[in-house]
C-alpha cells in the first residue's frame, strides 16, 4: 500500500512511526512532513490547506489510503474533495467537522439530544457578552467559536479578566473571525480525560483513555496551550466508568449527528470532565490529539492500517479487537521559549547520544532543516515519548531523554504523569 499522511506534527510523526511498522505498506509520504518524518516516509512540499494540490498528488501517485492529522483540512472539505475523485481518506466529512470548527455547533448539538455538557450561551455582539458576564458569578470558561490552535479556551477568574477576554476575542479580534461568536460556559471542576473512538458511522472501536495536560506550568498553571504532554493508560477511569462513557456519551453523539444528516467517520476525539456532577463533554476534536497521540500509538500492539481501513470501508466490525501493551507511556512536550504566545524559532536542535528505539521515540512537532541542521520552527517543537513497565520507569526514561537534547530556551513541564 501506498499511504499519504496530511500534516507536520507531532501526531503526524507519531501516525507515520506506527503506519511504518505495518507489513501491508511499501510507501509513505508526508504532506508537508518535518524533519523527524523524514526519516520514514517522503516529504512533499505541500501545505495541509492545498486541498486540491493534495487531491492531485494523491490521484497520480494511485494512493491507497490518506490519513489526514490537523483539524485544519478537515474543516475545510478535503474529505468530500477526495472522495469525490474516488479516494479513500480517513476523516469526517466537512459537515461532520463542524463538531470541532464551531463550538456554538457542538453545544447545540449536545444540548438538543440530552449530551451531558456544561451549561453554555452564545453571545453574537461584545455588547451582548459583557451584559451576560455581569450576571454570571467567577470563574467562567470563553470560547472563540472557530477554531483557534487549541488557544481558544480561556478560563477566566475574575470579572475584569472575563471582559477583556471577550474584549480582545470580539473586537480586537485575536482569533480572526474564529471570534465572531463566543461561547461562555460553566467552569467545572474536576479530573480530565481524552477518550479517542474511531467509528466507521455504524461501529464503534474505543481505544484506550489518556491524559494531557493542556497548561503551560507546573500544577496546571499559566495559559493554555496545545498541550503539554500526556500519558496512558488512566488509572482513575475504570471499565464501569468507560462503559458509561461510550454509552452516554459517544454512541449518543454518533448517533445525533446521523440523526442531523452529518454522519460522521473517522476519530472523535472527546474531550471530558469527570467532576462531581457526573462526566461532561468539555469539547470534541475531530481528529486524532496532539500529544495524545503520542502515547497512545506507542501503547497500541495492533496493526494501525488495517484499523484505519475498516474506518473508511465501513468494515469497522469485521476486524479483531483492538489490542494494547499493558505498559504505560508517557509523551514530555519540549517547547520553544515565549510560546504560547510569540514563540522563538531558528535555533539549532542539538541531540546527544539519544537512540531511538521501540520504548522511546522523540517525535518531532515544530522543526524544519536549515543548513543541514534539524532547527525549531514551532512553539511545540518535540514530543519526548517513552514506554515502560509502569509510570515510574517511563517518566525516568523519557525525562533521561530530554537530558540528551538541547535548544535555546527549551522549556518543558516536570510533573507530566506525576503521581497526585
Amino acid at each position: 500500500m501506498k499511504i499519504l499522511v496530511v500534516g507536520s506534527g507531532g501526531r503526524e510523526h507519531a501516525l507515520v512511526w506506527k503506519i511504518s511498522q505495518s507489513p501491508l505498506v511499501e510507501k509513505i509520504y508526508a504532506a508537508p512532513g518535518n524533519p523527524g518524518i523524514g526519516k520514514l516516509a517522503e516529504c512533499l512540499p505541500i501545505a495541509v490547506n492545498e486541498i486540491k494540490e493534495l487531491k492531485d498528488f494523491a490521484l497520480k501517485e494511485k494512493i491507497d489510503l490518506t490519513v489526514v492529522g490537523p483539524e485544519m483540512p478537515l474543516v475545510g472539505g478535503i474529505v468530500d474533495e477526495f472522495r469525490k475523485a474516488g479516494l479513500k481518506i480517513f476523516g469526517p466529512t466537512k459537515a461532520a467537522a463542524e463538531l470541532e470548527g464551531s463550538k456554538v455547533f457542538t453545544r447545540e448539538l449536545l444540548k438538543r439530544y440530552g449530551i451531558p455538557s456544561p451549561s453554555f450561551k452564545v453571545v453574537a455582539s461584545l455588547d451582548e457578552a459583557l451584559h451576560y458576564l455581569a450576571k454570571v458569578s467567577m470563574p467562567i470558561v470563553i470560547k472563540a467559536d472557530g477554531l483557534a490552535a487549541g488557544k481558544g479556551v480561556i478560563i477566566c477568574e475574575h470579572k475584569d479578566i472575563a471582559q477583556d477576554t471577550v474584549t480582545r476575542i470580539m473586537k480586537d479580534k485575536i482569533f480572526g473571525e474564529s471570534g465572531s461568536k463566543v461561547v461562555i460556559e460553566e467552569f467545572l471542576v474536576g479530573k480530565e480525560v481524552s477518550v479517542l473512538s474511531l467509528t466507521d458511522g455504524k461501529t464503534i472501536a474505543v481505544l484506550e483513555p489518556a491524559q494531557d495536560y493542556k497548561r503551560l506550568m507546573d500544577d496546571n498553571k499559566g495559559p493554555n496551550t496545545g498541550g503539554m504532554g500526556a500519558y496512558s493508560p488512566v488509572k482513575f477511569v475504570t471499565a464501569k466508568m468507560m462503559d458509561k462513557i461510550v454509552g452516554e456519551i459517544i454512541v449518543p453523539t454518533i448517533h445525533a449527528m446521523h440523526s442531523s444528516n452529518r454522519p460522521y467517520q473517522g476519530v472523535l476525539y472527546a474531550g471530558l470532565m469527570v467532576s462531581p456532577a457526573g462526566i461532561k463533554v468539555l469539547e470534541y476534536n475531530v481528529r486524532f490529539g496532539d500529544p495524545e497521540t503520542q502515547p497512545l500509538m506507542m501503547r497500541l500492539k495492533s496493526d494501525l492500517v488495517p484499523i484505519l481501513m475498516a474506518v473508511v470501508e465501513q468494515k469497522l466490525d469485521k476486524i479483531k479487537p483492538i489490542e494494547w501493551y499493558s505498559e504505560s507511556a508517557i509523551c514530555v512536550v519540549m517547547s520553544s521559549k515565549g510560546y504560547p504566545i510569540s514563540p522563538k524559532t531558528g535555533d539549532e536542535i542539538k541531540f546527544s547520544d539519544l537512540a531511538n528505539n521501540k520504548n522511546l521515540q522523540v517525535f518531532h512537532a515544530g522543526t524544519s532543516l536549515k543548513d543541514g541542521k534539524v532547527v525549531t520552527a514551532g512553539g511545540r517543537v518535540l514530543g519526548v515519548t517513552a514506554r515502560a513497565q509502569d509510570f515510574s520507569q517511563a517518566r525516568q526514561k523519557a525525562y533521561d531523554a530530554i537530558k540528551q537534547i538541547a535548544f535555546d530556551g527549551a522549556f518543558y513541564r516536570t510533573d507530566i504523569a506525576k503521581p497526585q
